[in-house]
């Protein structure tokens, strides 16, 4: 308790406080919640760090100035009066200055957010303007979950499909292949997205946008902005359950995309319950069983790759990706339909689905010098992400499986069940042993594998870095270690 109590006390305490505003997006809700539950500040910054930016670095010379002031203000009074009882009041003033403070910086916070307004308006009337004069297809893409992965799957497929002329002389680019452009990174908020549209040349052909949802009202807010013509959804569950309090909310948020577009297409997940429940006429239902027009075949994932025939018109296209998991044979159908929509040639469509691979920590594998793979799935944080990875995992044989988890955030009053049920599904999937990262929900993990009679080994560590410092010693060559999702530092 006192070393808890002390480390409000510490040199590093302000930057702490900076940091955390910062890993929260400054988002007030965001960073009250993770003050309060956090007890002990001495090792706030432990995934990442903070970044020196001028907001960041404006918060940190104001805080700093409120700080000296307030001891310069307290040691004045207690010099005027010159009595016991100011020296005491000055001493608990500077005393309590910890434990104020996290309110007090969200004062220039919120004053900021009001300053940027009119520039926040300024681009977006901009980034309006501008879009409605551009020419390309907009591709809007919502969801729970798999967002990046569709629109990168979709950006590599439309902008990479081309194939080479029968003379050899390089890509045919008479017929399909368009110039493709989307957000980076994950811009899926109103800035980043009128920061994406203002940089465009205005030659795009193609435009995919990722709409970030946190709140009710944000999906029908970047509609309005950019007023796609083809929708993606990719799945409903209770990743952000915590910020929407019911799924229902959730669902409602994410099919604001089906109430903006109308009678437009829009692909819908079949193979999440949640999404395929409100299909209606305008959803094309994807799944690794078809999509649209096309069926698929002989479908076969592994450590290299996913494979499978795609079917259309009674003509079978063996298609291949660097992609793991059957999960992803949906979305690169997905890609398939609407680069036939584009005028794309089979075999264009089939070279962009061969240059898929994995993207950045999601299924990413990679060997080390020992012979022991790793894939790196750490940004995957939603459960049926989740029940995916451990699908694909329990069917590579010949190897000893690691899965390595620190659970997941934000699945509200669904904790709980959610995370005996990843137990449950871990302890029928075969894994030789589960790694387990201590924290609130990892209890909840290792009930559901005692519950379901697991009988590999449960291997326990007290965070994430300790664990990846001791697996290069438990590992052999031929081990796969699975990584899966890594908790921020704002849930630690």
């Amino acid at each position: 308790m006192i070393p808890n109590f002390l480390s409000r006390y510490r040199p590093r305490y302000i930057r702490s406080l900076i940091y955390m505003l910062q890993s929260c997006e400054y988002n007030v809700r965001d960073y009250l919640a993770w003050y309060r539950r956090t007890k002990d500040f001495s090792s706030v910054e432990v995934r990442k760090q903070l970044v020196k930016t001028p907001k960041a670095t404006g918060l940190f010379v104001i805080i700093w100035i409120i700080v000296i002031f307030c001891v310069v203000g307290a040691v004045q009074y207690v010099g005027s009066t010159g009595s016991d009882i100011s020296l005491v009041i000055g001493v608990l003033l500077v005393l309590a200055l910890p434990f104020y403070l996290p309110y007090v910086i969200i004062i220039p916070v919120l004053l900021a957010r009001v300053i940027q307004k009119p520039f926040e308006y300024a681009l977006m009337k901009r980034a309006r303007k501008k879009l409605e004069l551009h020419q390309g297809l907009r591709v809007a893409i919502a969801g729970s979950f798999g967002k990046t992965s569709m629109r990168e799957i979709l950006k590599t497929v439309l902008s990479e499909g081309e194939a080479p002329t029968p003379q050899g002389r390089g890509p045919d680019r008479s017929v399909g292949r368009k110039k493709v452009a989307a957000p980076p990174f994950s811009h899926n908020t109103p800035i980043g997205i009128c920061r994406f549209i203002n940089g465009l040349n205005g030659d795009e052909e193609v435009l995919i946008f990722e709409l970030g949802e946190y709140y009710p009202g944000d999906v029908m807010k970047l509609c309005k902005l950019i007023d796609p013509q083809i929708g993606v959804i990719t799945g409903i569950n209770e990743a952000h359950l915590e910020k929407f309090g019911t799924l229902e909310k959730t669902a409602g948020t994410i099919l604001e995309l089906s109430e903006y577009m109308k009678d437009k297409p829009i692909y819908m997940n079949g193979e999440n319950g949640l999404a395929r429940k409100h299909a209606s006429g305008n959803h094309i239902l994807y799944s690794r069983d078809g999509a649209g027009d096309f069926k698929t075949e002989d479908l076969r994932t592994g450590l290299t790759g996913t494979n499978f025939t795609m079917v259309k018109d009674g003509i079978k296209l063996p298609a291949s990706s660097k992609l793991l998991g059957l999960h992803n044979v949906g979305p690169l159908l997905v890609a398939a339909c609407i680069a036939s929509k584009l005028g794309y040639t089979s075999a264009q469509t089939q070279a962009g689905i061969a240059k898929t691979k994995a993207f950045n920590h999601r299924l990413e594998p990679s060997e080390d010098k020992n012979g022991v793979i790793t894939i790196d799935d750490s940004y995957n944080g939603n459960p049926d992400g989740v029940n995916a990875i451990i699908e694909f995992l329990s069917s590579i044989k010949g190897h000893r499986r690691w899965y390595v988890t620190p659970g997941l955030v934000e699945m509200g009053a669904r904790t709980e069940e959610v995370h005996k049920e990843i137990g449950r599904h871990l302890a029928r999937s075969g894994i030789e042993k589960i790694v387990l990262i201590k924290d609130s929900v990892t209890s909840f993990i290792e009930w559901g594998l005692k519950d379901s009679g697991y009988a590999g080994e449960i291997i326990w560590f007290n965070d994430a870095l300790q664990a990846y410092s001791a697996l290069p010693h438990l590992t052999v060559k031929g081990d796969i270690v699975l990584l899966q999702n890594d908790w921020p530092d704002q849930y630690s």
